[in-house]
């Protein structure tokens, strides 16, 4: 599935949110939100970030699109340097690269409805006008199972999952090379979750996609992913393929993780002791702070662990 050709090539990327503090309201600290992250994802395939609340994999989706400033670091996306772009350069290039959020209700405008919201993006890039705008919005609806009678519909009238799919739609309107997919099936039902997962991966193998997949749900990663980074405290502690991350992990944190993933059986229910999660060191260090770089060991061919002290 997918190919063997880099899309996205991210390397270590750092971003920093500043503390303001004192009468002056200077800087007093950072959040190190992201730091030396650094990663590759191939054409027509899925890469997915997870980690528990706070870990930074929010913060580095925003980062890759540029929708938050990164300090330092490169992204390569086909060929484009990202980060070298000016402002009108960085709109052009967003062509490329479209983001699904994680609440659909937030992300829609309640007061558009569906094939104007669908439409905006081509209006926004006047890639489509007229009969052929509308013929494209059809499309879009047919391919994210819609029904076309919603086209005039408004947001608060669909289900989540359906809302989530006008999203999906969307996204797809301008044909992007890369979605970034920011939690966005945490906020669905169990079974509406598996719809809209195996509608994204049939897109994917349709359209050729590649899915930066954001999440903290083991189980949709499991689903979804070629490659597997798990991230903690603004580092990839763990970066793999699906198989070799998920049945063989390496890193203690990626060990407590796969433990605290819920089994439906009674009889082998995990006990309290084996749920052994430390409390998050802050990530707010002062001003001057230069924390070391990541360095990782292979363990198995494409398989990484991070060997340099990650508190964990």
């Amino acid at each position: 599935p997918g190919s063997s050709e880099v899309l996205l090539k991210v390397r270590n990327l750092t971003t920093r949110f500043p503390v303001k503090g004192g009468f002056f309201r200077r800087t007093v600290a950072n959040v190190h939100a992201v730091e030396d992250l650094s990663f590759d994802l191939n054409r027509g395939q899925t890469l997915s970030l997870v980690g528990e609340s706070g870990c930074g994999k929010s913060t580095a989706g925003r980062s890759i699109l540029r929708l938050v400033e990164p300090q330092s670091g490169s992204i390569d996306l086909g060929g484009t340097d990202i980060m070298a772009l000016s402002q009108s350069d960085l709109r052009t290039a967003r062509l490329d690269m479209q983001m699904i959020f994680q609440d659909p209700f937030a992300s829609l405008n309640p007061q558009m409805n569906l094939s104007d919201q669908v439409a905006e993006p081509m209006r926004n890039f006047g890639t489509h006008k007229g009969t052929e705008m509308q013929d494209r919005i059809a499309m879009l609806f047919d391919r994210v199972e819609l029904p076309r009678s919603f086209l005039r519909r408004y947001p608060h009238e669909l289900s989540g999952g359906q809302r989530q799919r006008v999203a999906i739609a969307r996204a797809l309107a301008l044909n992007p090379k890369l979605i970034i997919a920011d939690e966005a099936v945490s906020a669905l039902d169990v079974s509406v979750q598996a719809q809209v997962v195996n509608l994204m991966m049939e897109l994917q193998a349709d359209l050729g996609l590649s899915f930066l997949f954001i999440s903290h749900d083991m189980a949709v990663v499991e689903r979804v992913s070629h490659n597997v980074g798990v991230m903690y405290l603004g580092r990839i502690v763990e970066l793999g393929p699906r198989a070799a991350v998920f049945e063989d992990p390496q890193h203690p944190y990626t060990q407590a993780l796969m433990k605290a993933v819920p089994i439906a059986d009674p009889r082998r229910r995990k006990s309290e002791k084996d749920l052994n999660f430390k409390p998050i060191p802050s990530p707010i260090h002062p001003v001057g702070y230069e924390p070391g770089p990541s360095v990782y060991a292979e363990v198995t061919p494409g398989h990484f662990i991070l060997t340099s002290d990650s508190g964990y």
